[in-house]
């Protein structure tokens, strides 16, 4: 059974997969300057590592906004474009396992997708994202490395950059624990917060604001699992802000496993 490879061509880093009879080899991501580098380079590297022979490779499917300027067949093999927002059900879908949910592609900014079986559709987005996060560590904390970003918020202290709900009144409101958050970034006015408490600040804003920015799109739709998938899947403050915004809502989170490689596994998949 030949190969289907899967490529999510992004601005800075690309994601490829393959498929082989049902099959999902070992994903890889690599990045370089230009999306094109990036493109050739994780390609050649992946058949290499994975033992596969271009004559072993059926079709490659190519996605991701850096893959717009690309039309020329990639090595000379057949090469076809993915739709992106069916990519990312397609692969959310068979990662998590559910039929009915909304997937949450979490990159430079954040797309949101309803899939119920095989009705796909783009239900919309915000611009929130890896992109917000990057821009604003470069203007508070001087430094656009999130790998940076992440250290520094690993000790940092939350409570000296959020108002919470506990800030403000001595009971909980209805629905409302004292320590959801009553205003983001909110008692950072009253100074003392630290390079590690502003960093923990910003990556908290982007996940929050997503999560609330998803389950509202579904306030009269009716589905209650989100998928959340892309590069801020791997962020630590996941783990703490997901959990947290279940409780309040009443939905489920879900991270699948290669939750940020699920763009190119949808690509692979529609091949």
């Amino acid at each position: 059974m030949a190969h289907v490879i899967g490529i999510d061509v992004g601005g800075s880093t690309t994601k490829i997969v393959g498929l082989r009879d049902g099959t999902l080899s070992p994903p890889m991501m690599a990045g370089a300057a230009d999306p094109v580098t990036s493109l050739f380079g994780a390609f050649g590297k992946y058949v290499y590592d994975n033992g596969i022979l271009l004559s072993d490779i059926d079709r490659v499917m190519l996605t991701g906004v850096g893959s717009s300027g690309i039309d020329s067949p990639i090595y000379g093999l057949p090469t076809s474009k993915a739709d992106e927002f069916r990519a990312d059900a397609l692969g959310a879908r068979r990662m998590s396992g559910l039929e009915r949910l909304v997937v949450v592609s979490m990159g430079t900014g954040t797309s949101l997708v309803r899939c119920e079986g095989d009705s796909i559709g783009h239900i919309g987005g915000i611009g929130m994202g890896g992109g917000t996060l990057q821009g604003l560590a470069r203007l508070l904390l001087g430094t656009s490395d999130i790998a940076r970003v992440v250290e520094l918020a690993a000790t940092g202290d939350i409570s000296r950059i959020n108002l919470q709900i506990g800030d403000i009144s001595t009971t909980h409101l209805e629905g409302l624990p004292l320590h959801v958050t009553a205003s983001l970034f909110g008692k950072a006015r009253q100074g003392g917060a630290s390079e590690r408490d502003i960093a923990k600040g910003l990556i908290v804003m982007v996940l929050e604001t997503i999560g609330s920015c998803a389950v509202l799109s579904q306030s009269a739709g009716g589905i209650n699992d989100f998928v959340l998938i892309g590069n801020l899947t791997r962020l630590p403050e996941c783990r703490m802000v997901f959990p947290m915004m279940e409780d309040l809502y009443g939905v489920r989170f879900h991270i699948p496993e290669h939750a940020e490689f699920c763009t190119a596994i949808g690509a692979a998949l529609q091949g």
